[in-house]
């Protein structure tokens, strides 16, 4: 169903804010009640909820959910407007799961309060904040040092018989990210698992007020270590569409190509963690690490760093590629997806590796679309969506690559669809370079004014979705 007749069913009025994004205005008493039918009626995907400080323009916070629509490659931006001396509204965990986390985030940065939540407990901000810091209000300063209130965390507990409680923590420090676990099992069946994690909450909303569009690129590249390409081109394409930016061919066949150069780095990264790491195949570890380090020296070596940062730019590319630079990249490229083919070969051939991927981890796919899985897991799961083909942006309309789909839901088949991408990526990069020639104009100047845009990424990760908004006129 188109998303314009599903509109019209539900008596809204909308309008288009640009190519890709539909806008809908609601009244806060109805704003819970059309989120759910939007999700229940019409299986439309909850990308994002989030909450935006409009105090200062019209003494109100914004509330706003970005459904997709697949079929029609469109984003929906719905939102609504709470008082600032009542900034609350009916709880959507209730009735959809997948606003459980955002609405604990939303309460915490903003105080906004989502009235009958059935687990309102603290996600970002742990026991030891003060219960009236709200870190993304505006008129909470990014150098703020609060109060420790040094409160012991409650955790949950499970009794019965052969019932065991395995602590991790009090801060468990893994390289992923820092946390405090809690399991409790009965043998080797896990109960329940309760975490606490955003111990290393780097804060970038905060730090991105105020700033320049060129002063936000080196925050928006370190959000995350192992997705700098992806978010950079998620922001880049966002501040392109405010500023009505038309992006050289050439420019995007080269973001298509170094997104998928991380895109194999990490798969590397993943298929080498899960089986020396998780399961004790030590000879896929020690080989794996050491084929992503050859990935990682390219980035070194043509953009001056490690981590695929410094290329993507608002406008299109920093540089060309050389004729040597896109032969070394073919080069490494093709001998890694070898090696990794010939590792992962070996790796299936082993029964007791086998047995500990098959049937481990299931995640079912009602439960996938329950608390929204995006990008991977949620397509070893059965659920055939990828914004590279769902949104199309960069290059991907122009390339031919299967969308690759498992439906076991367990970490055999997350591991075989890393694993089958690796080949559908190194496609992606022999055509993308097929189609530059050496002289190709690679970037635009931008004059971007005040505005807000939607923009999406199929990271390696999963769906990576931007909302902008600029209110400085750079």
């Amino acid at each position: 169903m188109k998303l314009s007749h599903i509109l019209e069913a539900l008596s809204l009025s909308f309008y288009k804010g640009n190519a890709s994004t539909e806008y809908v205005s609601l009244e806060k008493e109805n704003f819970s009640r059309i989120i759910t039918e939007l999700v229940k009626t019409y299986d439309l995907p909850l990308s994002l909820l989030f909450a935006t400080d409009d105090r200062e323009e019209k003494n109100t916070f914004g509330l706003h959910a970005i459904f997709s629509h697949d079929e029609d490659h469109q984003w929906l931006h719905v939102s609504t407007e709470l008082s600032a001396e009542d900034p609350s509204y009916e709880s959507l965990t209730k009735t959809v799961m997948v606003t459980h986390w955002y609405e604990r985030y939303i309460h915490d940065m903003f105080g906004i309060l989502p009235e009958g939540h059935p687990y309102l407990q603290p996600l970002v901000l742990h026991e030891n904040f003060p219960t009236n810091i709200h870190p993304l209000r505006k008129d909470f300063l990014w150098n703020t040092v609060p109060e420790k209130m040094k409160v012991i965390p409650v955790m949950s507990h499970v009794e019965g018989e052969g019932v065991c409680e395995i602590p991790v923590g009090p801060i468990h420090a893994g390289i992923i990210e820092p946390g405090h676990f809690r399991f409790n099992v009965a043998g080797e069946r896990v109960i329940t698992i309760e975490g606490k994690l955003f111990y290393t909450h780097k804060g970038v909303e905060k730090l991105l007020e105020g700033k320049t569009i060129t002063e936000a690129m080196p925050f928006i590249e370190r959000v995350s270590g192992d997705m700098s390409a992806s978010h950079s081109l998620a922001f880049c394409q966002a501040v392109e569409i405010i500023g009505n930016g038309a992006i050289p061919y050439s420019a995007k066949a080269l973001r298509t190509l170094i997104c998928e150069l991380e895109r194999i780095t990490m798969h590397i990264h993943d298929l080498s963690n899960i089986t020396g790491m998780g399961t004790g195949f030590t000879v896929m570890a020690a080989n794996g690490f050491r084929i992503k380090e050859r990935m990682m020296r390219l980035s070194e070596e043509i953009f001056g760093n490690r981590f695929w940062r410094g290329f993507i730019i608002p406008g299109g590319v920093t540089k060309v590629l050389s004729k040597k630079e896109k032969e070394k990249i073919l080069e490494v490229v093709q001998e890694a997806v070898s090696e990794m083919i010939s590792l992962v070969k070996m790796g299936l051939e082993s029964h007791t590796l086998c047995e500990r991927l098959e049937g481990t981890g299931v995640l079912t796919k009602s439960a996938a679309i329950a608390y929204g899985a995006v990008g991977l897991p949620a397509r070893s799961s059965g659920i055939d969506r990828d914004t590279r083909k769902d949104h199309p942006y960069a290059l991907y309309n122009d390339l031919e690559y299967r969308v690759i789909i498992q439906t076991d839901g367990d970490v055999n088949a997350r591991f075989l669809s890393r694993f089958a991408e690796l080949e559908e990526s190194h496609k992606i990069i022999v055509e993308c370079l097929k189609k530059l020639d050496g002289n190709e104009k690679v970037r635009v100047p931008l004059t971007v004014k005040n505005g807000e845009a939607v923009s999406a990424v199929e990271s390696w990760r999963g769906e990576l979705l931007n909302f902008v908004r600029i209110t400085n006129g750079v």
